[in-house]
């Protein structure tokens, strides 16, 4: 069987037999009470997966994997505390099963919601596992997260305990945890019973009588509790996402069809199988923490690691790699701006040595669109696969991507590669929201019913799933990205739709206009916004950060004479600035939403998750000049 004919049964299988393909995957993940329905559909299409199915994600995760070989669950690699940890899997439920109990302890039932405000140490993860163990539903909120974010999730979530830390660790500072979770708890309307306090070494909070309790002796005293049988469809967590929506919003996942699409994405996606090391270079405060370094390697019984640090700087552009040998890991997963920023550091390689990395199998990025210059710097160092795939937080696991567990499809460059089986992908055009050809862009969709894993609700009696996110006729999951798919059926991304400006009454893409603006060699990154133009509509406006040593002006005109040739004079590409960095959020993303409310002089909001606020400022001053 050719590679072609290995995906494409697998993937019409997927979307003609949905009921048989799933049901025979859910069977390889372990069930308390088998289901009556494998697929349940409401009136608008929605899907339920697994209905009047019992089974525990955390079981899932750690507790079917104990036996006679002990295998290691978690590495957990800490530069900025010279910490490196080992934890087998009985090691996990040993701890997890204590927090577990400490929690019922603290009235903590099925059903109840716990905040957890942790930086990335093991008990985080932990906490995660522990409240999934009971049946408790998790909201993760990324560490650091200023305290008026944290008491908005506070308001909508009413959590009955908060999980936290003393702080956490940055490579020039420690940022106190304590503070902001107290300053949110004045904030918020509603107040946790309580909040257990993990105290780090490197700083000891002050705890508040009565309200605050230690986290260390919670778990000593704590007895272990077993793991409690919960609905297929009963929530596993919230996390809060600006996502396609603008505004943040919780979106709501299962438990039954988020573990039999995370193992099936785990064996068929990613290739790794119980023993494996995967390492998901993120946050678990970002879905694909959530996904890819919590549960989807501990269901399928593989080694997952938990990095506390920087791609740079803790200590330098080499840390990556040396995690990487150390550990043997098989399967990298990471956002292409953490490349970016090893390339940056590192471009020639210097810390870089080809047997350091022998275990690598393959990388694989997302989060954002991947720059080409980024795509064949690492294809060219790593001489391995390099996988731009695309998923989001609402679908929870990947939508699009090539495979390294199925014979895996030719690459194109540019392309996310194919459909993952169980997304039927088509592309919409953008006024009439009819289904286009090959080559036409327009919205990427996902025709109902969506697959298991993805997201069954958003939290909140306010919030209407339906109209957020779905077309008219509830024929279509709308995803937020244009797109066009190819006559080979592959998908190329072209940008977010606010990235789409109308310039004359020309659609066109402000990612194209970047793609060309990266090539020049002085430029390290870069990004387009649209203007208004009382004659246009729209006109291009181009920022840009350069290397050292480079005369600005010469590489204005000739960044403007590259999209000129590569896009079109249509483009009107012609007004670019020069700044010393971009506004990003934490997780490396550019916020050109919120730069292209700047330039129009529109009132905007600063997101939770900047990085860099002072960057903003800088866009301001820029208008002036």
């Amino acid at each position: 069987m050719n590679c072609q004919d290995d995906y494409s049964t697998t993937y019409e299988r997927s979307l003609e037999e949905p009921e048989i393909f799933w049901s025979s995957h859910a069977r390889k993940i372990s069930w308390y009470k088998d289901w009556k329905d494998v697929l349940e559909l409401s009136d608008e299409g929605l899907a339920t997966w697994f209905r009047g199915g019992k089974l525990n994600t955390c079981y899932n995760a750690v507790d079917r994997h104990l036996g006679s070989e002990d295998r290691t669950a978690l590495i957990y690699e800490s530069p900025v505390t010279d910490t490196i940890q080992n934890f087998s899997y009985s090691d996990l439920q040993k701890r997890i099963s204590k927090i577990a109990g400490f929690l019922k302890n603290l009235g903590v039932q099925k059903g109840d919601t716990v905040v957890i405000y942790m930086p990335m140490i093991p008990e985080a993860v932990m906490a995660m596992l522990a409240c999934a163990r009971i049946g408790a539903i998790h909201s993760v909120v990324f560490g650091g997260f200023a305290a008026k974010e944290l008491s908005i999730r506070i308001n909508e979530l009413e959590p009955k305990v908060v999980l936290s830390a003393s702080c956490g660790i940055e490579p020039d500072k420690l940022v106190h945890y304590k503070p902001l979770l107290d300053k949110a708890i004045e904030l918020a309307d509603v107040s946790p019973e309580n909040c257990v306090i993990y105290q780090r070494e490197e700083s000891k909070a002050p705890l508040i009588k009565d309200r605050d309790l230690p986290w260390r002796e919670l778990e000593d005293q704590a007895k272990s509790v077993p793991c409690t049988p919960v609905d297929s469809e009963h929530p596993l967590y919230v996390l809060y996402t600006s996502g396609t929506t603008g505004e943040p919003r919780g979106v709501v996942r299962d438990n039954g069809g988020h573990a039999v699409a995370l193992d099936w994405s785990m064996k068929h996606i990613y290739g790794v199988g119980p023993g494996d090391v995967f390492w998901a270079a993120t946050d678990i405060g970002w879905v694909a923490g959530h996904s890819y370094i919590v549960y989807g390697p501990l269901i399928r019984g593989a080694t997952t690691v938990l990095y506390e640090g920087k791609p740079v700087g803790t200590p330098d552009p080499g840390m990556f790699w040396r995690v990487i040998s150390r550990n043997e890991v098989k399967v990298l997963s990471t956002a292409p701006a953490v490349m970016r920023a090893i390339k940056r550091e590192d471009f020639d390689g210097e810390f870089f040595r080809k047997g350091l990395v022998s275990s690598l199998d393959s990388v694989f990025l997302a989060g954002e669109r991947t720059d080409m210059d980024t795509y064949r710097w690492l294809s060219e160092l790593l001489e391995i696969p390099i996988i731009d795939h695309w998923w989001q937080t609402e679908t929870g696991w990947p939508s699009i991507s090539n495979f390294r567990g199925m014979n895996p499809l030719s690459e194109k460059e540019g392309s996310v590669t194919k459909p993952v089986p169980g997304y039927d992908i088509t592309i919409l055009d953008f006024d009439s929201g009819q289904e286009l050809s090959f080559e036409e862009e327009g919205l990427l969709a996902v025709k109902t019913p969506l697959p298991p894993g993805t997201f069954i609700d958003i939290w909140g009696e306010n919030e209407d799933v339906e109209e957020i996110y779905f077309d008219e006729d509830f024929d279509h999951y709308i995803t937020g990205d244009s797109a066009y798919i190819d006559e080979d059926g592959y998908v190329f991304i072209t940008g977010r739709v606010d990235d789409i400006i109308n310039v004359a009454g020309h659609r066109l893409s402000t990612r194209s206009m970047e793609d060309a603006v990266i090539k020049h060699q002085a430029v390290t990154e870069c990004a387009v916004v649209g203007v208004h133009d009382d004659l246009k509509g729209e006109v291009p406006l181009g920022y840009i950060v350069l290397g050292s040593d480079f005369d600005e002006d010469v590489v204005v005109e000739e960044v403007k004479t590259l999209v000129r040739e590569e896009v079109g004079p249509v483009a009107s590409f012609k007004k670019v600035v020069v700044v010393e960095g971009l506004p990003k959020t934490r997780s490396g993303k550019v916020l050109r939403r919120t730069m292209k409310k700047i330039v129009n002089d529109k009132d905007y909001d600063v997101p939770a998750t900047i990085k860099n606020e002072e960057k903003l400022k800088e866009i301001e001053e820029s208008l002036g000049e």
